[in-house]
């Protein structure tokens, strides 16, 4: 007998989908590594210009009170304009103002590594910092968007947390090889082939969810108070770095940012559409979030700074080499981030992954304390960089997770604009607090040793180190503080609960995401 249509009737028993359940993105994962090619372009653009810097600054003619102006510029743009940048992808749409953010930073990569004065060189690093802002934002709140199964978003997010984290270290390693066998120019073209790689990948992969967008009015006020604020804030700690704590200049700007940044405040919470609505990060949990990742990053970006100098001045390693001693930071971040944090994002409240991850951390940096001018790399400096990138690792991922999830989709941008905010503030912070800290030690020991030693170098040396384990203490009890932020202030995904303190929209959401898919 030919064979007939199956007429049978659906199971009545059968669970119904649920139609709030946005539909799979078929091109996530795709889209994902063009997303996390971008990240890594931004994140290694904050530290790959650092060993080529001797370089530039000898070939452009840059005087040593200026050259500082080459990381700055890059800093203050990114930190300031990040709020406005989340807006705008908010607005525009992600996809759009990822792609644009892109072929600027391109742009303004290539111009740099032609440049043929400090003007240009530093005007170029201004606009890679005002791209980044524009795209950095809008690549974490496209995650958030496209991966809404808590087992998937768990991976992506592990994959994302690992570049956030280990980024400036690779860029360490790249900056080092491209500087000693081409040219410190390199440090800026290297960006364009990544750039056009992820737009071209970005414009014919990504699929932006519709309905998601923010169409209300840019808030004029609010991108003024903030710009100006964050800039204000970052440039502080920078003229704190070179002109000292109680410097005139210095304080003004501490009391200008305060001022604007509460300006800011008070304006958000009155105007109708605001530029960051205040319902972002007055969730405790997004809150404890922001914080505590901003702190991890104050004590991570100093450490960075040091030991590029420990191991070139003192041990004498090559801008390779010394590329090349991060290497066990980053396997411990790519680690702990996709195999710990992600594993068991799933399983355990995300304050269980970030508080016990910021301690393994600190326990690594309370081994660099010990630094010596003699320290063996592989009996000090190796274990401690493992334990140091596997606490930051399985820490961030869940942080990059919580801070977006939850939100609404209007609000994403911002949300991940309050990331990278805390991560570009807390960097600006740390090299300038720590090596502050580091130079105050070394100047009190040469003071202290100065009249029994016979040999000068050694001495200097010796007050180099002595500054750097001093200033690691503090970024010990740094780490210390931004776990115990995320044991008390994050109470989402604690299993079998049903709703959050903070009773923000998508509060439910976030309790239930993490346990959801035992």
């Amino acid at each position: 007998m030919p064979k007939t249509a199956d007429t049978r009737l659906p199971d009545p028993n059968a669970p119904l989908p649920d139609p709030s359940t946005p539909l799979a993105d078929p091109t996530r994962w795709k889209a994902l590594a063009f997303v996390a090619l971008a990240q890594l372009m931004v994140v290694l653009d904050a530290t790959i210009v650092n060993i080529a810097l001797p370089s530039a600054q000898q070939d452009l003619g840059i005087s040593d009170g200026n050259k500082q102006w080459v990381i700055t510029a890059y800093a203050l743009a990114f930190g300031g304009l990040l709020l406005f940048g989340g807006r705008i992808a908010d607005l525009w749409g992600r996809k759009r103002t990822f792609v644009v953010g892109l072929l600027g930073f391109a742009a303004a990569s290539a111009i740099g590594g032609a440049a043929t004065s400090e003007t240009m060189l530093l005007g170029s690093r201004a606009l890679q910092g005002a791209f980044g802002a524009l795209l950095a934002p809008a690549a974490l709140s496209l995650l958030a968007v496209m991966f809404t199964d808590a087992k998937e978003r768990a991976k992506a997010f592990g994959i994302y947390g690992a570049i956030a984290g280990g980024g400036g270290a690779v860029g360490l390693i790249l900056g080092g090889v491209l500087t000693e066998y081409l040219d410190w120019r390199w440090t800026f073209f290297v960006n364009v082939p990544f750039a056009i790689v992820a737009a071209l990948g970005a414009y014919f992969v990504i699929r932006e969810p519709s309905g998601s967008r923010n169409r209300s009015p840019l808030d004029i006020p609010g991108v003024v108070l903030s710009t100006l604020g964050l800039v204000s804030l970052v440039y502080a700690f920078t003229r704190a770095e070179s002109n000292g704590w109680s410097d005139s200049s210095t304080i003004s700007l501490f009391v200008g940012a305060a001022v604007l940044l509460l300006a800011f405040a008070v304006v958000e919470s009155k105007v109708k559409s605001p530029l960051l609505p205040l319902r972002v990060v007055a969730d405790r949990n997004r809150g404890g979030v922001y914080l505590s990742l901003g702190l991890a990053i104050i004590a991570m970006f100093g450490l960075f700074l040091f030991l590029t100098y420990y191991l070139q001045v003192v041990k004498g390693y090559s801008p390779v080499m010394t590329g090349f001693a991060f290497l066990p930071m980053i396997a411990g971040m790519i680690t702990g981030s996709t195999q710990i944090g992600a594993r068991l994002m799933t399983r355990v409240p995300p304050r269980l992954l970030m508080g016990p991850g910021f301690l393994v951390a600190a326990t690594g940096m309370l081994l660099l304390t010990q630094l010596e001018m003699g320290s063996s790399y592989a009996g000090l400096i190796l274990p401690a960089q493992l334990l140091l990138g596997l606490g930051m690792g399985t820490a961030f991922m869940p942080a990059m997770s919580l801070a977006t999830h939850g939100i609404e989709p209007r609000d994403a941008g911002v949300a991940s604009a309050m990331v990278n905010t805390s991560q570009q503030v807390g960097g600006a912070i740390g090299t300038a607090l720590l090596n502050t800290i580091a130079a105050s030690a070394t100047t009190a020991y040469v003071a202290a040793h100065a009249a029994t030693s016979s040999n000068r170098r050694l001495l200097e040396l010796q007050a180099m180190v002595e500054g750097y384990s001093s200033a690691i203490w503090w970024a010990v009890g740094i780490l210390a503080v931004a776990a115990t932020i995320a044991l008390t202030f994050i109470t989402t995904g604690r299993p079998g609960a049903s709703s959050v303190a903070s009773g923000a929209a998508g509060a439910e959401d976030e309790v239930k995401m993490p346990v959801a898919m035992h």
